[in-house]
């Protein structure tokens, strides 16, 4: 029995079982519906749900649900099995095919991945402190960007409805001239519908180009360099409470000669 429980509380093969049903998900991505595939398919889902409960005995309900990766290997878990009774028993779940939607959501098992590369949950804590610092920037921005588009959509909708046809396809447009992604197009379109070399054209071209300046350069740039200062600021913090703590260990070791 311990042995068994050993197996699954083991990193290494839970690993195994998550590359194994990984590739299995891409498989059938392709439309390849094998039932040998679908059988190793069930059989890792069966490996997760005695994972799970193994963790539940050994580390208890409220431990268990406390960690946010057995968090999600419970939910899919939980998840899956409508596809594990559709499997075993086909003619009686005949009915409930539309349950088996839900196993687009295996492939939130590739994050489980995740779980074991080295210093992630580091990176995961530094990710989430530089998006605390920046959400007002980019809140601000994309306040900007609505704004921006709900104009454009007043002002082009006529000349351009492939961009500017209602407010949200407007801001997406807007959003797509800020990546610099095509956006020479929509200028281009704009100025066609009122004469190409009119004045009015030349006004909408430079109305764009400020529009790609201000977002998709400036902005951009912004939000990036304000999202890296925050990640760095993180290592600093960490730089300097060791530096901190060795410079207070020689203290000690100097008073004590």
């Amino acid at each position: 029995m311990k042995s068994f429980k050993k197996l699954f509380l083991n990193d290494n093969f839970i690993l195994s079982v998550i590359i194994v049903n990984s590739a299995i998900i891409f498989a059938q991505s392709y439309h390849l519906e094998y039932r040998w595939l679908v059988a190793i398919d069930i059989v890792c889902t069966l490996l997760f749900a005695i994972e799970m409960l193994v963790k539940h005995v050994e580390f208890g309900a409220r431990n268990y649900w406390k960690d946010g990766w057995n968090r999600l290997d419970g939910i899919l878990v939980i998840l899956s099995i409508p596809s594990v009774l559709a499997f075993l028993f086909p003619n009686l779940l005949s009915n409930l095919s539309f349950l088996l939607i839900l196993r687009l959501l295996r492939v939130l098992r590739f994050f489980r991945i995740m779980h074991f590369f080295p210093n992630f949950s580091k990176i995961i804590k530094g990710f989430s402190l530089a998006m605390s610092q920046t959400w007002g920037v980019l809140l601000s921005f994309f306040v900007i960007i609505a704004v921006l588009g709900m104009i454009n959509c007043s002002l082009f909708g006529d000349a351009d409805p492939e961009h500017f046809c209602t407010p949200i396809r407007s801001i997406y447009s807007v959003f797509q001239i800020c990546t610099i992604e095509g956006w020479y197009d929509i200028p281009n379109t704009v100025a066609d519908f009122y004469g190409a070399s009119t004045w009015v054209a030349s006004v909408v071209r430079l109305y764009f180009c400020l529009q790609l300046i201000l977002g998709g350069i400036i902005g951009m740039s912004f939000i990036n360099s304000v999202f890296v200062d925050a990640m760095a600021s993180d290592n600093n913090d960490e730089v300097e409470r060791k530096l901190d703590e060795l410079s207070r260990k020689i203290d000690e070791l100097m008073k004590k000669s």
